[in-house]
């Protein structure tokens, strides 16, 4: 898939599911795009690099991807996304949407003020995932190389579930999508 096919797809996606909101025990109170753009805004606000950017954007693409396929058992959106995006990103955009999930478990093993904080949908899916990281997967996460982006971007995904909250539209980000990958061809050459 060429890199303007992709940013069409990730497009076309965010139009035919962006205005539904999570449901079942997922449900939070923003649609997913709602969610997406606000997380890009935080990364935007923190001063977080392009790429970084992207990956807030596009953290939970793969729930999009395959909507057919019950997640009752588990939630592996973060896993569904990584093929579906390298066709175009290189890993400082899928590497922290690969680890968010596991970010989260990371940060709820390690501070209990930020376990405390997690809405039900985020309490519900963390159960789903694997609950809190035990010592051997915290050396492991830590020993990541984009463990802190990963961090980064969870933080702002649990921020990113305000009503109403005014963001750029798709289509700003969109093109910062593809300033990213024209980025990265760029260096490529």
């Amino acid at each position: 898939m060429s890199p303007d096919h992709l940013i069409s797809r990730i497009d076309e996606l965010f139009q035919r599911h962006g205005n539904q909101f999570y449901d079942d025990a997922r449900q939070e109170s923003v649609t997913a795009l709602e969610h997406a753009l606000q997380c890009a805004q935080l990364a935007e606000w923190a001063d977080a690099d392009l790429p970084l950017v992207a990956a807030a954007l596009l953290h939970d693409i793969g729930h999009f991807l395959a909507l057919d396929l019950p997640d009752s058992v588990d939630d592996t959106h973060e896993e569904r996304a990584v093929p579906f995006l390298a066709h175009a990103f290189d890993r400082a955009v899928t590497e922290p949407i690969r680890l968010h999930v596991q970010a989260k478990r990371y940060l709820v093993r390690i501070d209990a003020e930020y376990a405390a904080q997690l809405s039900t949908a985020s309490q519900h899916s963390l159960r789903l995932q694997g609950g809190p990281m035990s010592n051997a997967q915290m050396r492991q996460f830590e020993a990541e190389p984009f463990a802190i982006p990963a961090l980064q971007l969870r933080r702002w995904d649990d921020l990113a579930k305000e009503p109403g909250r005014h963001t750029p539209p798709l289509s700003y980000y969109l093109t910062l999508l593809d300033e990213v990958v024209q980025h990265r061809h760029t260096n490529m050459v």
